[in-house]
């Protein structure tokens, strides 16, 4: 954070309507110590947690709640505790374990991320954010997360708890906006604690800090203000609390009926089962909902996907022996 942090969030677009900006220190000060006394323990931020289960956490936490992360995680750490182990791992057995959290993509990138931590690393994941950033299907923001998290180093970490945070109290809006824009970026930067003789760890502390304030007071639809530290500073608050306009709201993403919904459905299906015969998966009774084209189209981008595999007229998940039956 620049010595001339305050002026330079004045200057900003998001901030320039903001009646006060607050001291930027003071709220870094007030939203650690909170989260010393407040944060929930998790198991992924305990002491003894390894790198690589850092790493499965923010992949699986991502668009998911922790209450459904929990589990699954547990489960893949008792598993795969190593990146080579879930490198070693049939693909049908990892999306198995991955069950019902969603956008299941994510286990497959999660497995070719540990693959080539064990080819090109060892088996053991980088601490450099740079190096995290070349593995396949990692991003900035599971990049920054992990290095900052597993390693100490003082990466800018920003999801939407963050966002959210600073849009509020640095900037007086309600929500953030549906996209992460530069301008976003260069407040969260600014925002960053200095690295100084602690060696960034009030900057990862207050990352961490930040995202808990987020998702557990600062919420998007019902704010805790009344037991918020930041509340009396919060540019937001002192603003009377002022509804998000159209361009500040996020819209929801809508669920039934949705091909999302009916490859969901085929997913959950192929995890139940060996394989199953083409015909029979595709007039399952948990399908018939939905028309015959909707339901061969999701199957067929499930396929080209990498997430379902066909052979001999039936259908498994990678890796599973097509030809057998249960």
């Amino acid at each position: 954070m620049s010595a001339s942090c305050h002026e330079t969030l004045s200057a900003l677009p998001e901030a320039a309507s903001a009646p006060v900006v607050p001291a930027v220190h003071t709220v870094h000060t007030r939203v650690i110590d909170w989260f010393d006394e407040a944060a929930r323990d998790l198991p992924w931020r305990r002491p003894e947690c390894t790198a690589w289960g850092v790493m499965v956490s923010e992949v699986m936490l991502q668009q998911t709640p922790v209450s459904r992360v929990l589990p699954r995680w547990e489960e893949w750490m008792r598993k795969w505790p190593t990146p080579r182990l879930t490198a070693q791992a049939p693909t049908a057995e990892i999306l198995r374990v991955w069950d019902r959290l969603g956008y299941p993509r994510r286990a497959m990138r999660l497995q070719a991320a540990a693959q080539a931590i064990t080819d090109r690393h060892g088996g053991e994941v980088p601490g450099e954010a740079e190096a995290l950033r070349a593995l396949p299907g990692v991003g900035e923001y599971t990049a920054a997360a992990v290095a900052c998290f597993a390693f100490g180093e003082p990466e800018v970490v920003v999801d939407t708890n963050i966002r959210r945070v600073h849009a509020r109290v640095f900037a007086g809006e309600a929500l953030p906006g549906q996209s992460y824009t530069a301008a976003q970026r260069r407040r969260a930067v600014e925002l960053m604690p200095e690295t100084g003789d602690d060696g960034g760890r009030r900057a990862c502390a207050w990352n961490a800090a930040a995202m808990e304030l987020g998702a557990m007071i600062c919420t998007a639809r019902s704010p805790q203000c009344a037991i918020c530290p930041v509340a009396d500073l919060c540019a937001w608050k002192l603003a009377g609390s002022p509804p998000a306009t159209d361009r500040q709201r996020t819209r929801g993403q809508a669920w039934a009926g949705t091909d999302r919904q009916v490859r969901g459905t085929i997913m959950a299906l192929l995890r139940e089962h060996t394989s199953l015969a083409e015909a029979a998966l595709l007039e399952s009774p948990s399908l018939q909902g939905f028309s015959a084209e909707q339901r061969q189209r999701c199957l067929d981008s499930l396929t080209r996907d990498g997430l379902a595999e066909a052979g001999g007229g039936r259908i498994g998940l990678p890796g599973s022996p097509v030809g057998l039956q249960d």
